[in-house]
């Protein structure tokens, strides 16, 4: 007897099947993906395999555009068109929800249907977009824009990437070229954005508990294997937005006071709200820091030109206001002094 899971899907591809749209029978295969348990995959695409019908084989097809990446049968050469006995044998020892198991299974059968059906996976990345999604970058947006082969369907991938909690995929959706208008993004490298999103997804599987939006797992297959596709793709890049930082007051001290707030910032300078500045001047700088009298004097200008720079918001403003008065007070307390703060001061 078919399951639902089966039975929906079928339904479902027939209208595909009508529609002849590439992109939306990807995206409508990304979350089935991501509905499947693992245990689920293999008799899904076994029942799929032992159906044979157009709507099961479309199925299949979409599944393994969605989900093999690089390795996506689509470009490779096609295999034996007998679905049942691939999805026996070496792909046995395969990972259940791996890739493996969706190439094996639609292998050779993207030929069998509508030439449209084996666009699905071949796209051209045209574009790239990074910077922030909010007005201190506690979030910010990773963006590709792609158009399939024959030119049509254009359309953008959008990542939301969590800056608080180290640079995770908290969110993504595809749209319309149209809607990179409003976000106010900068043009970035391909290769570079493409590789910070695998990154974020990839930071999201080692890290649990962390809220991400309800859309995000229907949507991940095929974020992750559209930036797979990226040319030149560059992982742990790091963010120039330091080495662009050209208003280092001239007074003494304000070289040692900027070296210390680029190791605070680190990997994430866009990152800059009232909460980061607090944390900076209160609680980092007198645990972690070891600073000359001229760099303590020279923090709160440093800190205030680097609040100009990333956006000269006035909460941050006045947070600097409220707090750096106290640093001089706090540096000289060494009873705040972290542990490894202890050790080199000891080795003075």
């Amino acid at each position: 007897m078919s399951t639902e899971a089966f039975s929906t899907a079928v339904v479902q591809a027939r209208d595909l099947l009508r529609w002849r749209s590439p992109l939306r029978t990807e995206l409508w295969a990304a979350r089935i993906t991501a509905a499947l348990e693992p245990a689920q995959v293999r008799p899904f695409l076994g029942e799929l395999a032992a159906d044979g019908g157009p709507e099961a084989r479309l199925t299949l097809v979409a599944l393994a555009a969605v989900d093999a990446g690089r390795s996506s049968p689509l470009r490779d050469a096609p295999g034996s068109p007998d679905v049942a006995a691939a999805m026996v044998g070496d792909v046995e020892a395969a990972t259940v929800a791996g890739a493996e198991v969706y190439a094996e299974a639609a292998r050779g059968l993207a030929g069998t249907l509508a030439g449209w059906v084996r666009r699905m996976g071949r796209v051209t990345c045209e574009g790239a977009w990074y910077g922030k999604a909010d007005p201190y970058g506690e979030q910010v947006l990773a963006v590709l824009s792609f158009r399939y082969e024959n030119g049509r369907e254009p359309h953008i991938l959008v990542v939301g990437i969590d800056q608080p909690h180290g640079g995770l995929a908290v969110d993504a959706l595809v749209e319309e070229v149209k809607f990179l208008d409003d976000l106010g993004l900068a043009a970035a490298e391909p290769g570079t954005v493409a590789g910070r999103i695998l990154d974020a997804f990839e930071l999201g599987d080692r890290i649990m508990g962390v809220e991400v939006a309800d859309t995000l797992a229907g949507v991940r297959p095929l974020a992750i294997t559209r930036a797979q596709s990226v040319p030149g793709l560059v992982r742990g890049a790091s963010d120039d937005t330091l080495a662009r930082f050209r208003e280092l007051p001239e007074v003494p001290g304000a070289r040692e006071a900027f070296e210390k707030l680029a190791e605070f910032v680190g990997d994430r300078p866009l990152w800059w709200s009232p909460q980061r500045v607090s944390a900076f001047l209160t609680s980092w700088l007198p645990r972690e820091a070891i600073l000359s009298q001229a760099a303590i004097a020279a923090m709160t200008e440093v800190v205030r030109a680097w609040s100009r720079f990333s956006g000269d918001h006035p909460a941050v403003l006045r947070q600097i206001d409220e707090d750096a008065p106290r640093l001089p007070a706090l540096m000289a307390d060494d009873s705040l002094a972290g542990l490894g703060k202890r050790i080199a001061q000891n080795r003075l």
